[in-house]
């Protein structure tokens, strides 16, 4: 089984084109969901689903990425690690569970409102994304990522069609919201089932001791990871209205949402680069992280263009003109995707060398920041000051990252530094020449980013190494057809 895994072009492939499409679907979802549910109740349903993925994530703690090291190693024994796997996550599902609506209770005691909504959103939510996490993990240690990405399109499909349903029957807020955690969970029975049809093991079999190894810091990073976005809400609950708070969720969805696509690539990296790592090949593992790094900062980048001269534009377009308010802080924010895409990858690099600890250390740096941005620029400066607290969160995490990194000057000298200065230095070119004809600008910032790929020696390399491998396996095809 494991000798049938993917190559990483076509697990990226299979995760693109399913990533792509969830995307665009639970994209449509949220649009859908602020068509008809007003200002004040999306704030609250974006402070609950923070809530809803920081317990979603306890209920995982860093497990996924133990099983993707532990699976890596020869010889695996999956069936063991599986079962294992499982019996820890519905542990800490339950427990996330009690200790999430606890807080939720001591936090909100004056809001009854919200903490019904807090039942009716995360109790199925939770429960769908652990199955789902499960499966996920699964087939991405086995390197077969195309069952992860029909997963993740049935979850995208089945959440589009409850909030259609909300929306036209004009239900309650109250059932909306349980509809859209019952789409996460629908569709983990899905991955649960595809996993019980490739895979037999024993709940009773014995625990596989490996798991434990290393996994507090892996547990923390994953939380302190999940924590940044999240905190915004959370945190902005205090220090603005309802009304603003639900202008910044819905200008922070959509970096948000499309910060999927980095994970994309980051998904068909991992496992590769766990592997390199266990087989002691220290170069070939560095060439893999530097193809990374321009890799997801090139996608965070083709990814933000659009968001940053267009934001007036896709607000109105999106979500109407009662939202206009949220373009400015889209604007601001479509930076963020720029630095995430680096500093995933950076980040992956430091835990397949076994350096999570670092990782840790610097993503608790970024929260404790973030806390401090968000409560004060927020007092200062309003929702300009919170959309300028998300973008230098990120680059703090980055600078980090990249300075904590054993590798660091290489990286630096061949991904990280060119490919940032070429995109500022665009963008601020762009916009001091076109910014009143902002379609034109996508246009031309566009092509100046994709013109990066075509600068960059290794990738015309590789691109004209593949290219002779597919026309080679055409003419040996094409001749064998005529034999």
């Amino acid at each position: 089984m494991r000798e049938n895994r993917n190559s990483i072009v076509k697990n990226v492939f299979h995760l693109f084109y399913s990533t792509a499409l969830a995307t665009i679907m639970n994209a449509a979802a949220l649009i859908v969901l602020a068509s008809f549910i007003s200002t004040d109740d999306y704030g609250k349903f974006s402070v609950v689903l923070a809530f809803a993925m920081i317990m979603a994530y306890l209920s995982e703690a860093g497990l996924n990425q133990i099983v993707l090291r532990e699976g890596a190693k020869k010889e695996a024994p999956v069936s063991e690690i599986m079962a294992s796997f499982i019996k820890l996550r519905m542990g800490l599902t339950l427990s996330a569970m009690v200790i999430g609506f606890l807080i939720i209770h001591w936090v909100y005691r004056g809001d009854t409102e919200l903490i019904y909504l807090s039942y009716s959103l995360i109790l199925p939510l939770v429960t769908g994304i652990s199955m789902q996490s499960i499966s996920t993990a699964y087939f991405q240690m086995l390197e077969k990522m195309q069952y992860s990405g029909l997963i993740r399109m049935v979850s995208a499909v089945l959440l589009i069609s409850v909030i259609l349903i909300g929306k036209w029957f004009n239900i309650n807020p109250m059932i909306v919201f349980f509809l859209y955690g019952s789409a996460y969970f629908l569709a983990g029975c899905f991955g649960i089932f595809l996993i019980a049809r490739q895979l037999e093991f024993s709940i009773k079999s014995p625990f596989y001791k490996g798991l434990r190894r290393n996994w507090i810091p892996f547990m923390v990073t994953g939380l302190l990871f999940i924590l940044l976005p999240q905190i915004g809400p959370i945190i902005l609950e205090q220090t603005l209205s309802w009304k603003e708070v639900g202008y910044f969720a819905v200008a922070y969805r959509i970096p948000q949402a499309l910060q999927q696509v980095p994970f994309i690539i980051a998904g068909a990296f991992y496992p590769v680069l766990f592997r390199l790592f266990e087989a002691g090949d220290h170069r070939e593992h560095v060439k893999k992280s530097i193809a990374q790094v321009k890799l997801m900062g090139l996608v965070g980048m083709l990814a933000a263009i659009p968001f940053y001269h267009l934001s007036e534009f896709v607000i109105t377009l999106l979500f109407g003109e009662r939202w206009i308010e949220a373009a400015l802080l889209l604007k601001i924010l479509s930076l963020v995707m720029v630095f995430q895409g680096v500093s995933i990858a950076l980040g992956d690099g430091l835990t397949t060398k076994a350096l999570q600890s670092r990782r840790m250390i610097i993503q608790g740096i970024a929260v404790a920041s973030g806390v401090l941005f968000y409560t004060l620029f927020s007092r200062l400066y309003g929702l300009t000051g919170a959309a300028a607290a998300g973008v230098l969160i990120e680059l703090i995490l980055l600078i980090g990252l990249v300075s904590w990194h054993p590798d660091r000057g290489i990286l630096l000298k061949k991904a990280v530094l060119p490919y940032l200065a070429f995109f500022f230095i665009s963008l601020l070119t762009v916009g001091l020449f076109l910014s009143s004809y902002p379609f034109l600008a996508v246009s031309i910032h566009l092509i100046l980013i994709l013109s990066l790929a075509g600068m960059d020696r290794e990738w015309r390399e590789k691109s004209l190494e593949m290219y002779h491998k597919w026309k080679s396996k055409s003419g040996k095809e094409a001749h064998d057809a005529a034999s």
